[in-house]
């Protein structure tokens, strides 16, 4: 079976899809030859996948593998006009849509994955022109898909009350979690940390007030907030710690290398999530397989993934955020019963096992 890959967002600095997509195709690289499967890549002409899959496709292709490079900067026009065209010119059997949306006139199979539709059911936190945007095209693609891919059974249960799509369309496969590079086993100082592009949702202000009660008790404890800022209204972690007189003990990154970020890991002793919305949610699981003991936000997501391995909090109570906070860096009991936790439940969540769903959901697809 020819399978073609919207592969956009693995070109430049890859956010959550990005790595999602990149994991994914790491694990169809691996297929034993010979594979009954082609894989068709398509990307823009201004970027280069080689990078996220650690592969030099020009120069040295794979033997199930290739790439086409199409005109554009591979934004909504790239995906309706110039990846349908070359869809339509030499058609796959099916086309793997991982991010919200695909070419609506194109004529085979679309296997389409929706992370989460917080634009439909939070406008609030989106400016209305992308807002808009985003309602209208993921509903338009979910509606054309042949199959579509929840990441949870929150956000199946969502695409179902929002979108009308029939429960028998959506199938929900769990994204998986890399092993880390450096598992963690003695924390060296308190360090908590934050990683995940910077969202309203996800209450920084709350958590900034929360460790400025933190510090007062742990003056030695440090912040560290890692992620692109794509807040709105815009939100400035830096004059929120310098309000919450915190500003020499919070350090905020933008993108970090996989170096720095696995550096960051050794170093943290509780990593925080204080998201009132996801629809998967990774970064805690991330934190979970470096062997640090997480605080999220109690949200139904939370609840159906992390169960008893994360200390659950009401994103808004920050006297029970700092509680919790305070707790995980100062009893190494607390901490070493989370992680006991953490690793039987990471169990279930494998890149290998996503990829086979997956691959399974293509297969079924492409021969309808």
């Amino acid at each position: 079976m020819h399978i073609g890959i919207d592969a956009r967002e693995l070109v430049g600095q890859r956010t959550g899809v990005g790595r999602y997509l990149e994991n994914l195709c790491v694990e169809w690289l691996k297929l034993p030859p010979p594979t009954p499967h082609t894989f068709t890549l398509y990307g823009p002409a201004s970027g280069n996948i080689s990078s996220a899959l650690g592969r030099p496709f020009d120069s040295d292709p794979a033997e199930h593998f290739h790439y086409q490079s199409l005109p554009g900067p591979g934004g909504t026009l790239w995906e309706q006009f110039n990846l349908a065209s070359a869809i339509n010119r030499n058609p796959p059997d099916v086309l793997f849509a991982p991010a919200y949306s695909c070419p609506l006139q194109i004529r085979i199979p679309v296997v389409l994955t929706i992370h989460d539709i917080s634009f439909a059911t939070h406008p609030e936190w989106f400016s209305w022109k992308e807002g808009l945007r985003r309602r209208w095209i993921t509903r338009q693609s979910a509606t054309r898909a042949a199959r579509v891919i929840a990441v949870s059974h929150f956000t199946k249960s969502e695409l179902i009350a929002n979108f009308g799509l029939p429960s028998e369309q959506v199938s929900v496969i769990w994204s998986g979690v890399n092993p880390p590079l450096q598992y963690q086993t003695v924390p060296p100082r308190p360090l908590i940390l934050y990683v995940g592009s910077i969202f309203n949702r996800r209450h920084i202000p709350e958590l900034v007030r929360a460790f400025s009660r933190v510090s007062r008790r742990i003056p030695s404890a440090q912040l560290v907030l890692v992620g692109d800022n794509r807040s709105h209204p815009h939100q400035d972690p830096i004059q929120l710690a310098k309000a919450a007189g915190v500003s020499d003990r919070v350090t905020v990154k933008s993108y970090i290398s996989e170096a720095e970020l696995t550096a960051l890991y050794s170093q943290a002793m509780v990593f925080v999530f204080l998201s009132e919305y996801e629809g998967f949610g990774l970064p805690p699981l991330e934190a979970m397989a470096a062997g640090i003991p997480t605080v999220v936000g109690d949200t139904p997501v939370a609840r159906e993934l992390y169960h008893s391995a994360s200390r659950l909090v009401p994103v808004n109570d920050i006297p029970t955020i700092a509680n919790h906070l305070i707790t995980l860096l100062e009893n190494s009991q607390t901490r070493v019963a989370l992680l006991k936790a953490s690793k039987a439940l990471l169990d279930r969540f494998t890149w290998h096992r996503a990829a086979s769903e997956t691959l399974a959901l293509l297969e079924q697809a492409g021969s309808l």
